[in-house]
């Protein structure tokens, strides 16, 4: 009787979690070095300069007398050095808690010690009055930086800036917005740290202030509200015809000594996605609102730029060429460049698919100097990830070599990878193909390629996995060939290479068994039975065999399929 097939297992998990609380411990004790490193890749040229702010906020910068600013999170400079260059009288103290931020400052063109000071200070730690005299700033500037501080640590941060901010200074305010399209798409994956908190791709973190919040979070710590207002702006991506709603909450408050709000209803809420301007108060017009401030919404519209990192932009649009990197990986006599996720952005991404594994260096480094193992022969893939080296190593000496994994984007860069790694003849002798183990229109259409089944099939890093243990080899089962020849060591063969992880070698047996395999020689342990001839010791009899092997946590098993 005819093994049941196992019900279709969507390994590739689509479920939203969360940021596990390993993860975001580690992303607000290393909050510094994230961005030190986004700095150091993008250095002054990702953000552009913040000329708008002078149409925004100007008559807060003019008037009598020299005024001080503070720049909270100066980054590279972007609204320090537009300031300097419109309001000739400022004087403007500029801190980052990235290092690298603050040395982009210093030597930028216009940088003036007479004019800026800055330094590095984490607001959320650092006492800002060892930098600045106490109640000497006019103004504090916090433009898309309150954003990347835990939630539960931005009191610190206003009561920091109320030691330096004079009585009746202003605090001139942009940041996200709920609604943002950048939190719908973070609120589909595991990147959610907390509520209205996210992390990037790239490990810097982003939190989406609703008015509610923002309001009750600086009114607790000493600010009325003089200006609140939301902003909208369409961002398209015509290529891949995307058009995105960015939203962003913009506001100023007043430090005061006594805590009475001033603020009242009659502050107006910006829609900038429609071109007008949508009044919060009743008591006036709102069509005659609209028209008399249609014109200046539209022009400020046309000045808001997207502040966002590089891990945001890949988040929202599905594509950033600097997410990835270019390993070369050494095989034998070959040597590939492999296109890979960049190691940064690992740790966000569920895809393990688009990242190389030890394993796949081992077992591409062990064909490629025992090329008898696949010479002549069909050879299967299973989860080979956007890498494909054991089946380009392959395709050198085997008759028919067929890649495959289960995630569309790992296919995707692995075609790239194929296409720039691989020429003619050996290029036609490798097919990509999508296949989710135990899916029967996938199995069926690896069997219209070739209906002889495969008499070499190999597997790296591909049971961590436990409940898709079960699928692997009954894929495996129904694509490898049923030929037999009385060697034993010609028979068709299983190869399997990983580090054991959730699921032990006793269960991988198990499996196997279910499935009519039977394990013939392991490594680096081998099995001293007499139908064993040591297959898998024979490709290490070499010392540049032995060189090769990353790890020695690695293991391969050898199966026969009876």
């Amino acid at each position: 009787m005819a093994e049941q097939q196992p019900s279709r297992l969507q390994i590739y998990s689509t479920s939203s979690t969360g940021v596990s609380p390993f993860w975001r411990e580690k992303y607000e004790r290393e909050a510094k070095k994230y961005w030190d490193v986004f700095y150091k890749r993008h250095q002054d040229r990702f953000f552009k300069d913040r000329h708008y702010l002078d149409k925004e906020w100007g008559h807060y910068f003019s008037g009598a007398g020299r005024k001080v600013i503070l720049e909270v999170g100066c980054g590279a400079g972007n609204t320090i050095f537009p300031l300097v260059a419109t309001y000739p009288d400022i004087f403007v103290h500029a801190c980052d808690f990235s290092p690298r931020a603050v040395d982009l400052v210093k030597t930028h063109k216009d940088f003036t010690e007479n004019r800026v000071s800055a330094f590095v200070c984490d607001l959320t730690v650092d006492d800002l009055s060892k930098h600045i005299s106490p109640s000497s700033v006019d103004i504090i500037t916090m433009i898309f930086v309150l954003s990347a501080v835990s939630p539960e640590k931005m009191p610190l941060v206003l009561q920091n800036i109320r030691k330096v901010i004079k009585p009746n200074g202003y605090v001139l305010f942009r940041d996200y917005a709920t609604g943002d399209l950048a939190q719908e798409r973070f609120s589909c994956k595991d990147q959610k740290i907390s509520e209205n908190f996210y992390v990037r791709g790239d490990g810097t973190r982003a939190f989406y202030f609703s008015d509610e919040f923002l309001t009750s979070l600086f009114k607790e710590n000493g600010f009325d509200v003089e200006e609140l207002g939301f902003c909208c702006k369409q961002v398209e991506n015509r290529s891949r015809e995307i058009v995105m709603n960015r939203r962003w909450l913009q506001a100023v408050f007043h430090f005061s000594d006594d805590l009475k709000s001033s603020y009242t209803e009659s502050a107006i809420k910006f829609d900038l996605c429609q071109g007008n301007v949508e009044p919060i108060s009743s008591s006036r017009n709102s069509d005659q609102l609209c028209r008399s401030e249609e014109n200046s919404a539209k022009e400020l519209a046309n000045d808001f730029e997207v502040d966002m990192s590089e891990g945001m932009a890949f988040e929202m649009f599905g594509i950033s060429h600097s997410s990835d990197e270019i390993i070369e990986v050494d095989a034998g006599n070959w040597n590939f460049k492999i296109k890979v996720l960049s190691k940064e952005y690992q740790h966000t991404c569920k895809s393990t698919g688009l990242m190389l594994w030890e394993s796949a260096r081992l077992m591409a480094s062990v064909l490629a100097q025992n090329p008898t193992v696949v010479a002549g022969k069909r050879v299967l893939e299973l989860g080979c990830g956007c890498g494909g080296i054991c089946s380009m190593v392959s395709a050198r000496s085997a008759d028919f070599v067929v890649a495959t994994d289960g995630d569309a984007k790992a296919l995707d860069m692995l075609a790239e990878n194929v296409a720039s790694n691989l020429q003619k003849p050996f290029l036609n002798k490798l097919i990509t193909k999508r296949l989710e183990w135990g899916n029967r229109d996938h199995i069926e259409a690896i069997k219209e390629l070739n209906d002889e089944g495969f008499e070499v099939i190999i597997g790296t890093d591909v049971t961590y996995i436990p409940e898709a243990i079960l699928p692997l080899f009954a894929t495996a089962k129904e694509l490898i060939s049923s030929n037999r020849d009385a060697r034993e060591i010609w028979k068709p063969a299983l190869i399997l290479c990983h580090v054991l992880r959730r699921v032990d070698e006793p269960s991988i047996l198990s499996a196997a068994s279910k499935f009519g395999f039977r394990l013939v020689d392991k490594w680096p342990t081998s099995i001293p039975t007499s139908s064993s001839q040591s297959i898998i010791s024979s490709w290490f009899l070499e010392k540049s065999s032995e060189e090769c092997i990353p790890t020695t946590a690695l293991n391969i098993m050898y199966f026969h399929s009876e």
